[in-house]
């Protein structure tokens, strides 16, 4: 898993080097037709990065975007209407049917169809019109570290080509040396703080929120650490209830519109009692995680996870975990 974390920053570098005519197209086609309804299709950690690109489109194109429930396509074979829908499939190994069967129904009704994925002969890349490889290179660990960058980025690329978007397409082309400082970045802070928790929230908001749901996976596959993700906004509501003194927080303040907002929680916190654990650009108020910014406010999520990653492998070792091989669990699952 830390090996796998490490070359996320070649994996980047390895997508960001091909593809671009393909992307191109795609964003010009999106453009000269723009989709009436969107869907992402997604579980686990990919689910987390479509969430990301989502996030990206609604707020730089204003049009909705809605993770499908594949259940409807696969147990209750609704007839959803295709016309003027694109859908986004974002998956690591393209294998579980419950994301290939919604593609490949979406695809026969003339919906626009892409798939993210990092196997391009995958069952999941066969169904889609469209095929974007993340070009990661062979992921064994349970945990996905490189393939879940490689997806976020494959989503900003995705958003800066249908934007025509010269600025951020120089931020994406800047990040992989970002990722190298990133994924060597000292939050053993958070090791030291987690290594007898067994409970969390993990914070974030707007593009951190992706992050947040991603690292409260983590925590819970690789440490066994019942950890639970947030809003900024929503903890504020039932979850407050539970936090009290010495309560663990992870709080990711990435720069944007929602850093102010979360730094404030993490002051509410603190004097609640709790134990605040504060993902922020260095020089923060109370950062105790330094997050190393890129060349684009919306893309500092992506060195933040990549910095998180290393932290949580050890602090499953420092558990007594090996996160090499999380309890009960498969690198593929096959979900109808």
């Amino acid at each position: 898993m830390l090996a796998e974390a490490r070359e996320a920053p070649n994996a980047v570098s390895r997508q960001l080097a091909q593809d671009d005519p393909a992307y191109s197209r795609f964003g010009a086609s999106l453009r000269a037709k723009p989709p009436g309804s969107m869907l992402t299709i997604a579980r686990g950690s990919s689910d987390h990065a479509a969430h990301f690109m989502a996030y990206l489109i609604m707020a730089r194109l204003g049009r909705l975007v809605t993770s499908l429930p594949m259940s409807l396509i696969t147990l209750y074979q609704s007839q959803i209407v295709c016309d003027g829908l694109a859908s986004f499939g974002f998956s690591q190994s393209g294998q579980s049917p419950d994301l290939v069967a919604p593609t490949r129904f979406f695809t026969e009704g003339g919906a626009t169809t892409a798939a993210f994925v990092n196997d391009p002969e995958s069952p999941l890349a066969r169904a889609a019109q469209w095929v974007f490889p993340l070009h990661a290179g062979d992921e064994t660990s349970v945990a996905a570290t490189k393939s879940f960058i490689a997806q976020m980025v494959a989503g900003a690329r995705l958003v800066a080509a249908w934007q025509d978007d010269l600025v951020l397409q120089a931020a994406l082309s800047g990040l992989p040396g970002v990722l190298s400082r990133a994924a060597h970045t000292d939050w053993s802070a958070a090791v030291e703080a987690l290594v007898q928790a067994d409970r969390l929230f993990v914070v974030g908001r707007g593009t951190g929120l992706p992050i947040a749901l991603e690292a409260a996976l983590k925590f819970k596959e690789t440490c066994a650490i019942q950890a639970e993700a947030f809003s900024g906004a929503e903890i504020q509501h039932g979850p407050m209830a539970l936090i009290d003194e010495g309560y663990p927080l992870l709080v990711f303040a990435p720069r944007g519109p929602a850093q102010a907002g979360l730094l404030s929680l993490a002051d509410e916190m603190r004097l609640r009692g709790a134990r605040v654990l504060l993902a922020a650009p260095a020089g923060t108020p109370g950062c105790n995680l330094p997050i190393v910014e890129t060349a684009s406010v919306e893309l500092d999520s992506i060195s933040a996870i990549q910095s998180f990653y290393p932290m949580v492998e050890a602090l499953a070792r420092a558990r007594g975990f090996d996160p090499d091989r999380p309890r009960h669990l498969a690198k593929v699952t096959r979900t109808q």
